[in-house]
Parts: C-alpha cells; sequence; structure tokens
C-alpha cells in the first residue's frame, strides 16, 4: 500500500509538458492562404509539371468565362518564356470586358473570392481560389509577385504588382507605394508609362493580362500546356487562341470556328432537392420573407404556391407563419416533407451546351480523322443540381506517334525523365498502349528498357522511322478527352466516371476490339462533356468527376448513340472493301476469259472485253455510291436516300491513306459507297445486337 502511494507521489509531483492554460493560448485561427500554402497540392500545384498548366489553366478560364458573360467573342494570347533554370514566365491576356481598379486585388491577391460560388449557372470557375493560388504558388516558389494589367478603354487603365500575405489572406500591392499606376489616356504618355513600368499589352482596346514568374518543368505530350490549348479550343470553338511555348518565337494561332457565341447562362434559384437539411435550417433563420409560402415560392426554384401549401400543411405549418419562428424539429419533418414531394425537374436555363453541330467542328479544326459524330443528350438532374451530357466521336484519326517530326521526336526525348523508352512512348502519347509501344520497339530493333536519353544518332533514327512507317490502329486505345463546363481534365482519369463508364461499355458490338474491363482499341478518340451548374469533382483541384448514378446512366445512353453510327459506319467501310476486293479480282481474269471465249466462238475480243467490264461493274455497284459529307449519298437511282442515311450530326471526310476505297475517276474527289438489300438487313440484325447488348449494360 506504501509502494503505491509512493508511485503517485511521483507521478504527480512530476513537471508536466503543458497545462490546459497552456495549450489554450496556443489555439490560433488558421488562415485559409496558410492552409492551401501548406496543402497546395490540394489545387494542383503538387509538382512542377502540373504547376504550369494549372496556371495557364486557371487564367484562360477566367479569360473565356470573362467574355463569354460580356457577350464578346473570345480571343486570348497565351505565352511561356524560359527565365531560368526550372523558371518560367507565364502570361495570359484577353480581350473582355476588363475588370475594375478596386476588384483587381482581391480578384488575383485572395482566396475564395469570386463571383461565381453563390450563382447556379454553368460557369468554368466556380470556388474563386484558381487564379489566386497560382499566385502564391509563384511567390512562394521564385518570391515575385503577380503583374495585373486592365483596360476598360483607353481612359480607364490600371496596373499593379501584388503579393498575397498568407497570414490574412489579403492582397498587397506592392509598386507605386501600394497605390499601383493608372494609365494615362494621351497616347505619348500612356507609351512612356508602360515604358517605364516595363508593361506588355497586346493593342485590344479593353481586356486584362496577367503574368506570374514560377518554378515549373515544361514538356509535351500528354498532360501538358499543348494539349491543354489543343482540348481547349475543341471545346470552345468561337474561340482564337494565340499560343507561344518556350520553344517557340512567334504564337501559333488556332482560329475560331464559328462566330457564333454559347447561348447565355441564367441563373437559377437552387431546387429543393439539392438543399441539405443544415443549409435549410440556415436558409429559414436568414429569411426576410414575411411568411412559409412567400418563402417557399421565392427561395426555391419549381415550387408553387400550391405545392407550398401542400408542403405546409403536411407538416402542419400555417402557410402565413414567419420562417424565422420554425422550430428545430419542424425542420427536420419540413426537410423530409419536401423531399417526398413530387416537384418538377428545375430549369435548364443555366446550361449552355456545345451543341452537337460546333462539336463536330470543332474535333474537324484539331483532330484529324475521316468520321465524326456528335450526340447531346437532354438535361437531366443529380440531387437537384441540372446537368447535361455531350459526346464527340472521331475514327480514323492517325496515332501521336505520326504526327510527331524529327526535331520534336528529339526534344521530347531531351526532356523526358522516364527511365526506360517503353514508358517514354506509353506516357508521352495519348492512346499508345502498351502494346503499340512493344511493336514500335521491336520494329526498331531497341530494348524496351533503354535509357530515352542514352540512344545513339542511329536508334533515334530507327525508332522515328518506325514510329511513322508502323501501322498501330489495331493496338491503339481509344484516346478520351474528358471536359467539365468546357474545360478540359487531363490527370485522374482513372477515377473519373466517364473513363470508368466508357471502360464498362460493350464496344465490340460498334465494331471496335476491346478487352474485359479495358478501353476499346482502335483509331478512334472520343470526347465527352459535362455541363452542370455544380460538377462533382472528387477534389479541388478539378481533375476527375464523381460516380452519380445520374450522371453515368445518361453518358452511357450518349456513347450508345455515337456507337450505334460508328457501327453502321464501319460495317459499310468494310462492305465496300469487300467488293472493291471483288470487283479486282473480276477485272484480273476479264481480259483472258474475252481472249480465250474469242478464240472458241469468234466473237469480237474487243467488244466481249468491254461488256464482260460493264457486268463486272454491275455486280460489284454497290462500291460506286457516292456520299456528301453528312454520309447521304448524292446520286443513288437504285436506293432510296433513307437507306443509305447515317443520320444527322454525321461528318465523313476523304482519307488519301485509305487504300481499301474505291475511287471513280470522275474527278468529284468524293467517296464512293454502296450497301444491297443483304447489307441493310445484316446492319439492322447487328443493330439489334447492339441494342440487346445496351440493355444489358443499362440493367447491370
Amino acid at each position: 500500500m506504501s509502494e503505491t502511494r509512493t508511485g503517485t507521489t511521483e507521478l504527480s509531483s512530476r513537471k508536466r509538458r503543458a497545462t490546459a492554460e497552456s495549450m489554450a493560448q496556443s489555439q490560433k485561427n488558421i488562415s485559409v492562404s496558410e492552409f492551401f500554402m501548406k496543402n497546395r497540392h490540394l489545387l494542383g500545384f503538387d509538382n512542377p509539371r502540373k504547376a504550369l498548366l494549372t496556371t495557364v489553366k486557371e487564367a484562360v478560364d477566367n479569360s473565356l468565362d470573362a467574355c463569354e458573360e460580356a457577350g464578346i467573342l473570345p480571343e486570348i494570347w497565351v505565352g511561356i518564356d524560359q527565365t531560368g533554370e526550372n523558371r518560367y514566365r507565364v502570361y495570359i491576356q484577353d480581350n473582355g470586358p476588363g475588370i475594375v481598379k478596386k476588384q483587381i486585388p482581391p480578384i488575383f491577391g485572395k482566396l475564395l473570392y469570386g463571383s461565381k460560388f453563390h450563382k447556379l449557372k454553368m460557369t468554368r470557375g466556380q470556388q474563386g481560389i484558381g487564379i489566386s493560388a497560382a499566385g502564391m504558388y509563384g511567390a512562394l516558389t521564385t518570391g515575385k509577385p503577380v503583374l495585373v494589367m486592365s483596360q476598360i478603354s483607353k481612359r480607364n487603365a490600371f496596373y499593379c504588382e501584388l503579393k498575397i500575405n498568407t497570414k490574412t489572406n489579403e492582397p498587397e500591392i506592392l509598386n507605386n507605394r501600394g497605390e499601383g499606376v493608372v494609365i494615362p489616356a494621351a497616347q505619348a504618355e500612356r507609351e512612356e508609362c508602360m515604358k517605364v513600368n516595363n508593361i506588355q499589352w497586346e493593342d485590344v482596346p479593353h481586356g486584362t493580362r496577367i503574368t506570374i514568374e514560377l518554378e515549373a518543368t515544361f514538356f509535351r505530350g500528354r498532360g501538358s500546356v499543348d494539349e491543354y490549348i489543343e482540348e481547349t479550343a475543341i471545346a470552345n470553338p468561337h474561340a482564337t487562341i494565340h499560343y507561344k511555348s518556350p520553344l517557340d518565337d512567334n504564337y501559333t494561332t488556332i482560329a475560331r470556328s464559328t462566330d457564333q457565341l454559347p447561348p447565355e447562362a441564367k441563373e437559377i434559384k437552387p431546387h429543393p432537392y439539392g438543399v441539405e437539411l443544415g443549409l435549410l435550417a440556415t436558409m429559414l433563420k436568414d429569411s426576410k420573407e414575411p411568411t412559409m409560402s412567400s418563402f417557399l415560392t421565392k427561395s426555391f426554384s419549381k415550387v408553387s404556391p400550391v405545392k407550398a401549401q401542400e408542403i405546409c400543411g403536411k407538416v402542419g405549418l400555417s402557410t402565413s407563419m414567419k420562417p424565422g419562428k420554425v422550430e428545430h424539429d419542424q425542420v427536420d419533418k419540413l426537410y423530409k416533407t419536401i423531399q417526398a414531394t413530387k416537384l418538377p425537374n428545375p430549369s435548364t436555363e443555366c446550361l449552355s451546351p456545345i451543341g452537337e453541330e460546333l462539336l463536330i467542328k470543332g474535333m474537324h479544326t484539331v483532330m484529324p480523322g475521316e468520321f465524326y459524330t456528335a450526340a447531346t443528350r437532354p438535361p437531366a438532374v443529380y440531387r437537384g443540381n441540372p446537368f447535361q451530357l455531350e459526346v464527340g466521336l472521331v475514327y480514323g484519326s492517325t496515332t501521336a506517334t505520326q504526327q510527331v517530326s524529327k526535331d520534336l521526336l528529339l526534344e521530347l526525348l531531351d526532356e523526358t525523365d522516364t527511365r526506360t523508352l517503353r514508358q517514354f512512348l506509353m506516357m508521352t502519347f495519348y492512346g499508345l498502349g502498351a502494346d503499340g509501344a512493344d511493336k514500335i520497339l521491336a520494329k526498331a530493333k531497341i530494348g524496351t528498357r533503354k535509357s530515352p536519353k542514352g540512344l545513339s544518332e542511329r536508334e533515334i533514327n530507327q525508332l522515328f522511322d518506325a514510329m511513322h512507317n508502323l501501322n498501330l490502329s489495331e493496338g491503339q486505345t481509344m484516346n478520351v478527352m474528358r471536359y467539365a463546363n468546357r474545360v478540359p481534365l487531363q490527370f485522374q482519369e482513372g477515377a473519373c466516371a466517364i473513363t470508368q463508364t466508357i471502360k464498362s461499355m460493350n464496344w465490340r458490338s460498334y465494331g471496335l476490339s476491346q478487352s474485359r474491363g479495358a478501353l476499346p482499341s482502335g483509331p478512334v478518340s472520343i470526347m465527352v462533356h459535362l455541363a452542370s451548374v455544380w460538377v462533382p469533382f472528387t477534389s479541388e483541384s478539378k481533375e476527375a468527376i464523381a460516380l452519380y448514378p445520374e450522371i453515368q446512366k445518361e453518358l452511357r445512353l450518349a456513347l450508345q448513340t455515337v456507337g450505334r453510327k460508328l457501327g453502321m459506319y464501319l460495317r459499310r467501310r468494310m462492305k465496300v472493301k469487300q467488293e472493291a476486293d471483288r470487283r479486282q479480282q473480276f477485272i484480273r481474269y476479264l481480259g483472258e476469259i474475252a481472249t480465250a471465249t474469242s478464240a472458241i466462238s469468234g466473237v469480237n475480243k474487243d467488244e466481249l472485253h468491254k461488256k464482260l467490264i460493264e457486268l463486272a461493274k454491275s455486280k460489284t455497284s454497290m462500291a460506286d455510291v457516292e456520299l456528301d459529307e453528312n454520309g447521304r449519298p448524292i446520286e443513288q437511282p437504285q436506293q432510296s436516300p433513307t437507306e443509305m442515311d447515317l443520320g444527322d450530326n454525321v461528318l465523313i471526310v476523304e482519307q488519301d491513306a485509305m487504300q481499301f476505297i474505291h475511287r471513280a475517276s470522275n474527278g468529284t474527289g468524293q467517296q464512293k459507297f454502296d450497301f444491297d438489300d443483304s447489307d441493310e438487313e445484316s446492319e439492322s440484325d447487328a443493330d439489334d445486337g447492339a441494342d440487346e447488348q445496351e440493355s444489358q449494360d443499362q440493367q447491370e
């Protein structure tokens, strides 16, 4: 007993490490800027390679949003200059409406500050973090401030250099004693001011230019700025983009393919199905509406006075009751009643889809191919949020390895940080799987574990020849381009609902080869665009879309639509090839048949040969149907146009390399196809089989 007391006394006499009072003194607020500075990987700045892309992406997204909101056809300049080892200066300018002087510091120097977070309408940016986080990363890695010039008109232009104070999450202007510089309107004074302050500006009457210097790594291939610019041009065919990489001396321009702005997305009120219990309680407490009836009808969309009365009656609340006086248990009952009440879907005026015609135009501008098609699904709803899915498909595009020049290959080999040549091919060229990389290396007679930086000049030449001369159409993996509100998603494709839904489809029904649980193979690229007022990203870096059953269902239906059109085209193309081969077999022996028949019967050899040629052409006439760019026959007296109609939103482009397609010598330059009745029957049977598989996919 005495030993126990002694032990207790010794423990109590020891000095405590901390007391409740000392721990209380160490508690303090954490600035949101400090949090994201230490956890910058959440925003896409987890490594120098992604940091450069994220910076460009955030600035371009803001520029496109500003131009569209002001009703201006976007024109954007994107430039990247290397200032030192692993240091780059990024500058982006647009022709938007400009920003008022007072709003410039908080927009570019304060996290969680913006105009889009509380609006329920489709926009690229949502959280008010991106561009200010890019400036914070630049200051953290280089110590250089963000340079901003914005011009509303010649008489209203402002320039400042600013940093974000991570302790307070507030912007600090550094130049001109914290006041910035107002650009004079007079031409001579303006030029002098811009020269003194070293201000760069493309000659446009209004717009904004931002410059950020940061620690980064520039590379080409998958996940690069080059890829982002190309994919942005596809989803934004109304924009002109001028791009200059660190390896270029001049801008490369991707001109807009349409002068039509997307329809303006209109802000809507929240739908009751999308409001959670805690938010409903806050809305009731903060509401200034005099009655519950007006609260329900004016705070939410698609709630009529009749529905408001029905909801209040089920809960036991008076429609004239003030919202702020609703008790806690009544709020819970009100929430459950709202969820159980049948209400119309929210309005879709808040969405601005690309549209099937512009999807095809955008893909045709950037991506070479022979067959293009697109489909847009009707609007749907998840958790009370309206959304719409669009899918575009390109078939017949060449592999990325065949589009690379010798100089670019040398640059890519020098820039890569992969350990083996096999990894280099798979990581640099999208759609090139392990089988394709192995075929190239086998053709080049180079080991798969050879280092990309250790290649001799002879091995580089062998690799280049193999990349250009090897047909990888069969081994090429489908190229998937994912978009959310017109913004490309270039990372975490495996965790994205889009990729997983595409893998779950049975693409064999549409003429493509596919292994179980993998992307289909073939020279095909597919683009998926999700338009929504609130995109369910898996993280703040906005790189993948969460798995919502409603989204996956609509995506599967859109994929089936373009898949059916692709299957029809591939079956008809195969029929053309078969008939062209059949005709060649006939013609090969007709001369000998005419000669032998003439010797036996004495008929005129030339006349007989001519008639035999005509007979062969009539028997293989399905190789002589002329189609326009929409896949419809130009002239087909034997068959009605509907028998060979591939449907709307289809573009077929002539490809010189299509050796299996017979060309007529009439100089029209059009492809020629024909399909007899048996072909139409087999095509219909195949479509029925595809539809059966689609229904099985939906049930699964």
